[in-house]
């Protein structure tokens, strides 16, 4: 690797074409924008490290380096990694002079830590070379060690021992996985048994220390760390972590992680919140210093019935672990991230706030934060802050119409200054509308959010068909943001006006309203959202009442398919990992419990909402022609509710289209998979609104690479 002294892929923010020049996103826009990764800002303020991803459709070809801009604006960004392989983790030594990451290189056969001199200059060194690799490192304080998490096999002691079981492993005649507990899943994962533990490697001498290894703590069955989040205390003498002790209690119980600290010579772990059963309680994590040691700040999730909790702060005396307050944000509002201001006063928040992401500031013994600043639109996230005396802000700043990019936050609330511009230009040539807000209180007395996004070329005297497109969770929200998966703009190419509502159940509109989905779990939101249609039809007249589509993916498609059997008004539907079953999505899902809360017990006592808001029970009504798709490996909704689905519309004689994806999970994220998924949701838009293919449907299936 070379100390690269390269210019940015654009050096300047594009002026803006006309309208008249501006063309219509294609897939190929979309996929092949630059994308800026999240900053991590250097303990003295002057830098920001950060990730840059220069993608392509194959995958061996995309270009994934860490680059630096000055945080006071005065040069460009440039490139100061040029591996093949790609960074991740990077974190700044307390001196900022040096970068730790984790990377996969030469004869690595798993990721482990590099460290880059960034006064020396020359290329980076690797740390560790354990056998099962090395993730997410943290600089002790006097920059002399490193600590780093890895997966290793339970009964470890060493890495001879992790090299030894894993060879017999490898050589055992029989394949088969073996559980006694749950979780057994993970996303698209079969666990493996396998468990994080806690590494302090010495820079230049000697072998990796395990923490944590024969401790009692990680031979509870329901052990599990969390990987990233571990902190040095500020003598470097010791480390403090998040891990839960019960995760193996998640099929019947709510779970939840503490405090611990550990020597960093390893030895039992103490553990520093909680009570002393191990039953569900609040939950911790995120734990940060103040630069002078005397205050640890974290995130508590509160234990309550609710399904869903919004995260506050919670402030300790260092080492006492005396509690001296809590931070909350105003109206319930769910901490997004934070950082501690270089004297320890303040406490910088981002939260989500009705499709946008704004900052916040508290008093660093606790108190409710105030909003000090919001962008115009789009939304402010991954707060990283430094500087010596004066605080020095920077995060990630996105909209709709502008991916993502490195700012500088002005901490006393101004304007966001733009330290990095690579995608700007050819976003600008793009024919992006922003989005635009609104209201309506519905039937429960609740205020729900929408944001409206008009198509390229927009005519107002013409009539567009309108897609209502639902997000997922159900607790997050549809933001002012540049999105890749469910790109607003692309979705709306072929000549639609696109809805985006925000109902009961989302986040962003404080805890009551995320918590008021309990106990109705589609009926509600569905409500919210044909009602934000009818209002989007009464305010804007250039939508076309009599051409409607709706879809979404996750919870959003839950809800594609309980409108399936409540209503007619949509010409088609789009499913994408959506459940039909409530009662098989909590007997194979990966996550079960909260689905157990959610509908008021166990599947077996049968409450309402197991008879009356399970989608498959209204098969005898299903009607709409609807594109269902699914990842193969998708374990959080698994294939076996779309299999159900698929056979209910067969059954009922349904016009529709099943496409499976064998190498996906959740989310579709293979480029080429993507293009032919963005390809049919167009196919099938353009059949059931306009009965004729899209002229931009032919742009987006061009290939350019």
């Amino acid at each position: 690797m070379k100390h690269w002294l390269l210019v940015p892929l654009t050096l300047a923010i594009a002026w803006p074409l006309a309208a008249a020049e501006r063309r219509t996103i294609t897939h190929e826009d979309l996929w092949q924008m630059p994308r800026v990764g999240t900053p991590q800002i250097s303990p003295d303020g002057r830098l920001a490290v950060f990730g840059l991803t220069e993608p392509s459709y194959k995958k061996d070809e995309s270009i994934s380096d860490l680059w630096l801009v000055p945080t006071d604006g005065s040069a460009p960004a440039r490139r100061i990694t040029g591996d093949k392989a790609g960074e991740s983790g990077a974190a700044w030594s307390a001196d900022s002079r040096r970068l730790a990451f984790a990377a996969k290189r030469a004869d690595d056969k798993q990721a482990q830590i590099y460290v880059l001199d960034l006064a020396a200059g020359g290329e980076a060194q690797r740390m560790t070379g354990l056998s099962t690799g090395a993730a997410s490192p943290v600089f002790s304080p006097d920059g002399t060690r490193l600590l780093f998490s890895s997966r290793v096999h339970p009964d470890s002691v060493t890495d001879a021992d992790n090299e030894r079981l894993a060879k017999e492993e490898e050589e055992r005649k029989y394949k088969a996985r073996v559980y006694t507990g749950f979780p057994i899943r993970f996303w698209d994962k079969w666990l493996d048994g396998k468990q994080a533990r806690l590494f302090v490697q010495t820079i230049g001498a000697g072998a990796a220390r395990d923490l944590l290894a024969g401790s009692a703590l990680v031979k509870l069955p329901g052990y599990s760390l969390a990987e990233r989040g571990s902190t040095w205390t500020p003598d470097g003498k010791s480390v403090v972590f998040v891990a839960s002790r019960n995760r193996d209690r998640a099929a019947w119980s709510f779970t939840h992680s503490d405090l611990f600290v550990v020597s960093a010579e390893g030895g039992e772990p103490r553990r520093l919140t909680g009570r002393e059963s191990a039953d569900a309680a609040d939950g911790f994590g995120n734990p940060r210093f103040s630069r002078d040691g005397r205050t640890l700040l974290a995130t508590i999730d509160p234990l309550t019935d609710k399904v869903y909790n919004a995260a506050r702060i919670v402030v300790f005396d260092w080492p006492s672990m005396r509690e001296r307050g809590r931070i909350e944000l105003p109206d319930g509002r769910d901490v997004g991230g934070f950082d501690i201001s270089p004297d320890g006063r303040k406490v910088f928040i981002t939260a989500e706030d009705a499709g946008q992401e704004k900052l916040y500031e508290a008093p660093a013994n606790g108190g409710v934060a105030k909003r000090v600043g919001a962008p115009e639109r789009g939304v402010w996230s991954g707060l990283s802050v430094g500087g010596t005396r004066e605080p020095v802000l920077v995060a990630s700043y996105e909209s709709a119409t502008e991916p993502p990019e490195i700012v500088r936050l002005d901490a006393r609330g101004g304007a966001h200054r733009r330290l990095t511009s690579f995608a700007a230009a050819r976003a600008a040539a793009l024919d992006l509308a922003p989005v635009e807000h609104f209201h309506v209180d519905n039937a429960r007395g609740q205020r729900i959010h929408s944001m409206l996004v008009r198509p390229p070329a927009f005519d107002p005297a013409k009539k567009y068909p309108l897609l209502v497109l639902m997000h997922g969770g159900p607790h997050s929200q549809w933001r002012d943001q540049f999105v890749l998966r469910w790109n607003y703009h692309l979705l709306g190419a072929q000549g639609y006006v696109l809805l985006l509502t925000n109902y009961v159940g989302s986040t962003g509109f404080g805890e009551a309203f995320a918590q008021a989905i309990q106990g109705d779990p589609l009926k509600g939101p569905a409500d919210d959202i044909n009602l934000a249609a009818d209002e989007a039809i009464r305010r804007y007249s250039f939508i076309d009442a009599d051409r409607q589509c709706a879809g979404g993916a996750s919870y959003g498609g839950h809800l594609a398919n309980w409108l399936q059997g409540t209503t007619t008004r949509y010409r088609c539907l789009i499913s994408h990992a959506g459940l039909v079953n409530l009662e098989t999505q909590w007997g194979t899902s990966d996550s079960i419990y909260g689905r157990e809360v959610g509908a008021g017990g166990p599947v077996w006592e049968q409450a309402a909402v197991w008879r009356e808001q399970n989608p498959i029970r209204l098969a005898a009504h299903f009607r709409t022609p609807v594109l269902v798709t699914f990842g193969e490996k998708d374990y959080r909704v698994p294939l076996n509710n779309g299999l159900e689905y698929w056979s209910a519309l067969q059954r009922q004689k349904v016009e529709s289209r099943f496409i499976v994806f064998p190498d996906e999970n959740h989310w579709v994220l293979n480029g080429e998979n993507s293009r032919f998924f963005y390809k049919e949701v167009g196919d099938w838009l353009a059949r059931w609104l306009d009965g004729k293919p899209a002229a931009a449907e032919q742009a987006a299936t061009t290939r350019k690479d």
